[in-house]
């Protein structure tokens, strides 16, 4: 699972970070910061939870591609 954050709709409302503090950092104004990589596993629930909580719709969760650990 992967997060992506379209910085250009994040208005530093840091919502994602209330729901999941333990994924979303923030920068020094309060807007999210790009996420990179995987969501680690077990903290699905938590991304999303994240994604939903910002009311800009500024974050999209996105399901794991099967076949990149193939390679």
């Amino acid at each position: 699972m992967r997060v992506v954050v379209d910085q250009s709709l994040c208005s530093g409302h840091a919502q994602c970070a209330v729901a999941a503090p333990d994924l979303f950092r923030l920068d020094e104004d309060g807007y999210v910061l790009p996420f990179d990589g995987e969501v680690p596993s077990g903290r699905e629930s938590n991304a999303r939870a994240g994604a939903r909580a910002c009311p800009e719709r500024a974050l999209t969760v996105l399901a794991a591609d099967p076949g990149a650990a193939a390679g």
